[in-house]
């Protein structure tokens, strides 16, 4: 699988006491990371009729990350079933992991902001490795 690489902009704001990015950044990365995924692939008519609520993330912290450190999210779709969809994103900084995020999310629609099971066709075409 080819991995969605979205880049990450270490700001001052992410910095926590210790000099390092605060934890509560790297959710907010994943946040962006998989949101930019869903719009970079899916039809604009998906994107306004689907929104994407985070249901549980974990990390495994591997290395710090500091304030100007070249940051690239490698974001991966291993499935989606049902209203679900779920994501592996790996936070690099050159070819060193400092973070690995295992992450499910659930599928509403914008209207009703219900569940929303996505079109089999949709999945197939736009997102082919995550057919159920």
């Amino acid at each position: 699988m080819i991995p969605h690489l979205v880049p990450i902009a270490v700001k001052p704001d992410d910095i926590d006491f210790m000099g390092h990015v605060n934890n509560a950044s790297y959710l907010t990365w994943v946040q962006d990371a998989v949101i930019d995924h869903w719009r970079a692939l899916a039809p604009a008519e998906a994107v306004a009729a689907h929104l994407w609520v985070a249901l549980k993330h974990e990390i495994t912290y591997r290395r710090p990350t500091f304030l100007n450190d070249p940051v690239i999210a490698h974001v991966i779709l291993e499935k989606v079933q049902g209203a679900r969809a779920f994501y592996e994103t790996i936070i690099k900084r050159g070819e060193e992991v400092l973070a690995e995020v295992k992450s499910s999310w659930c599928c509403l629609d914008a209207e009703t902001l219900r569940p929303a099971r996505l079109a089999r066709e949709l999945v197939e075409k736009f997102l082919p490795s995550a057919a159920e």
